[in-house]
């Protein structure tokens, strides 16, 4: 096995100022079918590891919504030979930070240490996936802070919007709510969850990265030695399927109208799939960007205004949002159509170069966060099937054109989205 190191050039020579290097990431598939990927910094202290496994909210059982996220709060109630307060106590024993959470697709258990408590994070970690005690008595304190952060989404009204979008849009359960529904958590039985436990969490398919100041052959033994009996597998991906686009209204009485759109984009992988993202830059990438300047500085219309683009395995999107006065609702919303749509008339060599420096800045920045490199190739092996480096990333990114991407948006065009308002008035 050889690791690489080759000089970041591109961004080195125009960015940086100081001697930057990105390590070229490896990954092995272990023969239980667990993917590591490994990026050696050496210049870096620390260590951060994501472990990601592909149950999400996309694969909760439609009488089950809600047990990916439940079931992630209950694997905390300790593991192995220790209850919760134990199992905490060791991880903070080992100067730990640590982070988990459920998404639509996949659960992610996020550590930052040092580097010599490798074997000992993995040991505990290896525990919390592989032999949780899931313990009947701590299973209605998991449902009580399951209808909690359920409950908050009421007070959240943007967040709501959005959530209740993504049912309108998608016609697969890539729509379901994270969060799950009232009546579902208030029936789900502990003996529910502990089958989803059983059923989906496993080592084939779930991905292990790590970045930072350690050796990839380290990482690969110790993964062995606590990971490699990690038996069972994950649920397999899901193809998105759509609804055909519409509009809705979702009536509150609420001091503005909170306004969302969902655009079909490109997927990861596509060969226009960066030409995608700059243009997302362009369209709302900052305070030069076309939302901010035409529709809050020119129109004052909005106080914030957004387009962000994401992405599913096989699906990429891009979504809006706008939040304004009642009486300025209905104008809000055609402007902000009406901007998105007018990226089919092109953008200029002004804002692709603008668009570029700010995403490869991005770039530098995040090659120096170990958390967000072992993020980034816990994502791309899932999505990809492989981690990319940071000089691979950036290579795409310079590789788009101005007439590449002209082209792109002129065949591509950002229109007939999916519409949802929330409050007073409607206007869809």
């Amino acid at each position: 096995m050889i690791l690489l190191f080759l000089p970041f050039c591109t961004i080195n020579s125009k960015l940086c100022g100081y001697n930057c290097w990105v390590a070229v990431p490896i990954s092995e598939t272990l023969e239980n079918g667990l993917t590591v990927a490994v990026e050696e910094q050496p210049w870096n202290p620390g260590v951060s590891m994501v472990l990601l496994v592909p149950v999400g909210a996309v694969n909760d059982p439609h009488e089950r919504q809600g047990s990916a996220s439940m079931l992630e709060t209950w694997l905390w109630k300790g593991a192995g030979k220790r209850d919760a307060r134990a199992f905490a106590d060791a991880l903070d024993a080992l100067g730990v930070r640590r982070s988990s959470g459920a998404g639509v697709e996949y659960t992610t258990f996020a550590a930052s240490f040092l580097p010599e408590s490798l074997a000992r994070v993995f040991e505990l970690y290896a525990d919390l996936v592989m032999r949780p005690l899931l313990p009947d008595e701590a299973f209605e304190s998991v449902r009580a802070l399951a209808l909690q952060e359920l409950a908050a989404v009421e007070d959240q009204p943007a967040r709501k919007l959005m959530r209740r979008l993504r049912r309108e849009v998608f016609a697969s359960p890539h729509g379901q709510p994270v969060e799950g529904v009232e009546e579902v958590l208030r029936s789900i039985s502990a003996e529910d969850v502990y089958e989803e436990y059983r059923s989906r969490y496993g080592g084939r398919g779930s991905v292990l990265a790590l970045a930072g100041g350690i050796r990839a052959g380290e990482v690969l033994a110790a993964a062995r030695e606590f990971f490699a009996s990690w038996g069972g597998s994950t649920p397999q991906a899901l193809p998105v399927k759509l609804s055909p686009p519409h509009s809705f209204h979702e009536q509150q009485q609420t001091e503005q109208v909170q306004i969302g759109l969902f655009y079909k984009d490109v997927p990861p992988g596509h060969y226009d799939f960066y030409a995608a993202r700059l243009a997302a830059e362009i369209l709302s990438g900052g305070f030069s960007s076309r939302l901010f300047s035409e529709i809050r500085e020119k129109r004052s219309l909005v106080y914030s205004v957004s387009a962000t683009p994401g992405s599913l395995k096989g699906f990429g999107y891009l979504s809006a949002y706008a939040s304004t006065m009642p009486e300025r609702a209905a104008e809000t919303l055609n402007a902000l159509r009406d901007e998105i749509a007018r990226l089919a008339d092109g953008v200029s060599r002004e804002e692709l170069d603008r668009a570029k420096i700010s995403t490869r800045s991005d770039l530098v920045l995040s090659g120096e966060s170990s958390r967000a490199r072992a993020v980034a190739m816990a994502r791309d092996v899932y999505i990809l099937g492989r981690p990319r480096s940071l000089e691979d990333v950036e290579a795409e990114v310079v590789d788009v054109t101005l007439e590449r991407i002209n082209l792109f948006l002129r065949n591509h065009p950002y229109d007939r989205p999916w519409t949802g308002t929330l409050g007073p008035v409607e206007v869809v």
